[in-house]
């Protein structure tokens, strides 16, 4: 498939990716793919993708959708309009991969099973991100974030013991069934340029959640015990929390021997790994309440800064817990280009989260293409299809 006027950069430049996704969690992967370098062409229905409409919005553009569909082309395509799925086809026959979000079931019933994508060509990678995934009991079902969230136990150890069902502030049952999908998307071309064939990625939401639950599913195999909510603070490390300062909170994560040795020195406490409440982590452990109030006794004469700089100068692992606007203003975020702009001809200059992935061949951008308006690039690509399909 020919490139658009201006291709990208990146390890994934040259692949095409037929992007029919919309929401959440296939646009973010698409998103990822996109910021590697492919080329993303987003297949909207007539109306366009439903995200178009969160808010909140900046000169009549969401800046939900702006996060996600940077750098991608619109067009427009009604799967049961027969001159629309000639071009849709024409699309599937050139391209690298096919990426949808659908409930399990939805393109088949449109005629696009995975037998049939095959069918067009049979070098495609098709990658599937639904609720459920598309085999099991479960796989017609609906799902939204917080419903994998739920469903796949990560709400039951979230939020402190006694509160009630608590989300994770980020949308994890997405970004993470994303996040999969586009290392099942570089994996399956590996696959493909090695033995010629293309290959389907099936990836559900609910199956992302439990894999997020590393931790928990081994420490529940080995006790027997559930786990449940701890607010800050870990089941198996200690002092591992967020701890009151004079004006705020800091988080230390100091359960080593010699790094809490060192910890309770540098906040003025060197009896503490001689207290038989503190003397190793298992005591630590089965005092951590006690613990926790002793440490903040001993924070509460300085700053959260005050304590980052002697913590920081002794080696020990802790942080500020940063508010949103906080890290638009960190020079460390800064110098990893991890707020980057851009440019929207209506909302003007727009800042997003960057890629975390860095790499040494290829220069990180600091700024991003904008997302496409609706149908932005239909008559061009209905063009370039239309040449290619003769």
């Amino acid at each position: 498939m020919s490139a658009p006027p201006e291709e990208s950069a990146g390890p994934l430049a040259g692949v095409t990716v037929i992007d029919l996704t919309r929401a959440l969690a296939g646009p973010y992967g698409t998103m990822l793919l996109g910021e590697l370098g492919a080329r993303i062409v987003k297949v909207e229905p007539p109306g366009g993708d439903p995200a178009r409409e969160i808010g909140p919005h900046v000169a009549g553009q969401s800046a939900y959708f702006m996060s996600l569909n940077r750098g991608k082309e619109s067009i427009v395509l009604d799967l049961k309009d027969a001159a629309d799925r000639r071009v849709f086809e024409a699309m599937v026959r050139r391209a690298d991969v096919l990426y949808e979000n659908y409930r399990a079931g939805t393109l088949e019933k449109l005629g696009y099973g995975w037998d049939a994508l095959k069918g067009l060509n049979p070098r495609l990678v098709y990658a599937a991100t639904s609720g459920f995934g598309q085999t099991g009991p479960y796989r017609h079902r609906p799902a939204y974030d917080m419903v994998v969230q739920a469903m796949g136990g990560i709400m039951s150890i979230t939020g402190h013991p006694g509160s009630p069902p608590t989300r994770v502030g980020a949308s994890l049952g997405d970004i993470a069934a994303g996040l999969f999908t586009a290392l099942g998307v570089v994996s399956a071309l590996q696959h493909r340029d090695r033995t010629g064939e293309g290959i389907m990625v099936d990836v559900a939401m609910l199956d992302s959640q439990v894999a997020l639950l590393e931790n928990a599913v081994a420490r529940y195999s080995a006790t027997g015990v559930a786990p449940g909510p701890l607010g800050a603070r870990h089941p198996s490390v200690a002092p591992f929390d967020a701890y009151r300062t004079a004006d705020g909170h800091i988080v230390v994560a100091a359960g080593h021997e010699d790094r809490f040795r060192r910890f309770s020195e540098t906040v003025g406490q060197p009896h503490w790994p001689d207290d038989p409440r503190f003397a190793t982590l298992a005591d630590r452990l089965d005092n951590v309440d006690a613990l926790k109030t002793e440490i903040e006794a001993a924070l509460a004469i300085g700053t959260t800064a005050h304590w980052q700089a002697l913590l920081e100068a002794a080696d020990i692992p802790c942080g500020p817990i940063n508010a949103v606007p906080d890290l638009f203003e960190n020079a460390h975020i800064a110098e990893r280009n991890m707020i980057v702009s851009v440019d929207d001809p209506d909302a003007g200059s727009m800042q997003l989260a960057g890629l975390p992935i860095k790499m040494s061949a290829y220069a990180d951008r600091t700024t991003r293409p904008p997302a496409p308006r609706l149908d932005e690039h239909g008559d061009r690509l209905r063009a370039e299809f239309d040449e290619a399909s003769r």
